[in-house]
């Protein structure tokens, strides 16, 4: 049965904090990845803004695996409290920065980074703590309430972060996004303490990261399938991450729009995410079938993002975001299950650690490139170029070997698939 907003009282009041305060959060989040960019691109131009891309995604890269033993020793609803009250602090900083009307780049970056060091923190606690909230069988609906709750915040947090940008300006904004997760960390400290904290050396949570890590790498090469998969999607993100992220800003400012346009077209990427869910998917896979699907999505993701490098009408590129994103949803929906049950459940966290890894060093490859190519080219023509390329490189998924035979398979023959076929990918003992 559908859950009802009315049915928000009957909630577990430690679900109804968690729930209130991922809302709080994401909104407060999504608001800072528009305000930051935006305010480089306006101060400090591309070059700026490259540079602190390029900074964000190799801390993301490097702190992920030095946090993870620390995420396993502190107890979630700690770490929850303390991250995001770091990301308040990193807020109220920015906003004091914003106020005096200085632009200090190095200061810009070293308070962001304080955010993003602590999101680390957030992201990690924030996926275990529902099952020490709920019972299990309540698990499934407390999960499927945050996913919502999540999606409430990044479908109105561009929306509400391009409007404050454009009506109040940019220090308020940021005092704003202080306040969000002001308050959401004064709700988390309603949630019941554990019974006890968690044990383990930070020695020891490495090593076994490491450990971890090493057994997923050793399974994505031996699987012919995950290793050229892991490399197209690698190739694809460093062209088409700046595409998403980077270039908007800059597309934005340089055909005199307002923040207002820069959130339209944010949001308009998650309305097409949000309508590519709504089965869609599967209607055009029983059409077409899964492996023509997952290749044109990929494809035509570049393609049409392509137009908007030379776009000079803001509703071409409210359009052109959102088809983007319908195609992106279809492009990671499709396969997704397959590729999932296809892993045997004790790799598929070693193995999914080897795909975040790949695409945090696209992430960081993707801005460098780009600001390379801003240095000797025209915005438009970069743009291009760089959603063209990613285009090309989608089209590499046809030469994975077995691919077509893989996503050919219903999903009851897919389970632990890699595993009865490439048995040696998997040898590594322990789970």
């Amino acid at each position: 049965m559908a859950w009802k907003p009315s049915a928000f009282k009957d909630v577990d009041p430690a679900l109804r904090a968690i729930l209130v305060s991922d809302v709080l959060t994401t909104l407060a989040q999504m608001i800072g990845l528009l305000a930051i960019p935006w305010w480089i691109t306006v101060k400090g131009g591309a070059q700026d803004l490259v540079t602190y891309g390029i900074v964000v995604a190799v801390v993301t890269f490097v702190s992920q695996p030095l946090i993870a033993p620390f995420s396993e020793r502190y107890a979630k609803r700690t770490q929850l409290i303390r991250g995001i009250a770091a990301m308040a602090l990193a807020g109220a900083l920015l906003a004091m920065v914003a106020t005096t009307s200085n632009y200090y780049f190095n200061v810009v970056v070293a308070v962001s980074l304080i955010a993003v060091v602590a999101n680390a923190f957030v992201g990690g606690a924030s996926v275990a703590i529902t099952p020490e909230l709920v019972m299990s069988a309540a698990l499934p609906e407390a999960l499927a309430l945050r996913k919502r709750a999540t999606s409430a915040g990044r479908l109105i947090g561009p929306l509400v972060g391009g409007g404050l940008l454009a009506s109040i300006g940019t220090s308020a904004t940021f005092w704003a996004y202080f306040g969000l997760l002001a308050l959401s960390t004064l709700i988390l400290r309603r949630l019941p303490q554990p019974a006890s904290e968690p044990h383990g050396s930070v020695s020891g949570g490495m090593n076994r990261w490491w450990t971890e890590f090493q057994a997923g790498m050793k399974a994505k090469w031996v699987i012919p399938i995950e290793r050229g998969w892991t490399l197209v999607n690698f190739l694809v993100w460093i062209f088409i991450g700046p595409a998403f992220n980077l270039f908007v800003p800059l597309k934005v400012n340089a055909l005199g729009l307002s923040s207002t346009w820069l959130g339209a077209c944010e949001a308009s990427i998650s309305v097409g995410m949000l309508l590519g869910s709504f089965g869609i998917t599967d209607l055009l896979v029983k059409r077409f079938g899964r492996y023509r699907m997952r290749v044109c999505a990929a494809a035509s993701e570049g393609l049409i993002l392509s137009v908007v490098g030379t776009a000079h009408s803001p509703w071409v590129l409210i359009l052109a975001f959102g088809c983007a994103g319908f195609a992106n949803t279809i492009m990671v929906l499709v396969g997704s299950t397959h590729r999932t049950l296809a892993i045997p459940k004790e790799f598929r966290v070693r193995m999914s650690s080897v795909s975040n890894m790949s695409t945090q060093v696209a992430s960081a490859l993707g801005p460098a490139i780009a600001g390379i190519a801003l240095t000797h080219w025209p915005l438009p023509r970069v743009y291009t170029a760089f959603c063209l390329l990613a285009s090309l490189m989608a089209i590499g998924f046809v030469l994975i070997p077995r691919s077509r035979e893989f996503f050919g398979l219903p999903h009851d023959q897919v389970v632990d698939w890699y595993k009865r076929e490439y048995p040696d990918g998997f040898s590594t003992g322990g789970a």
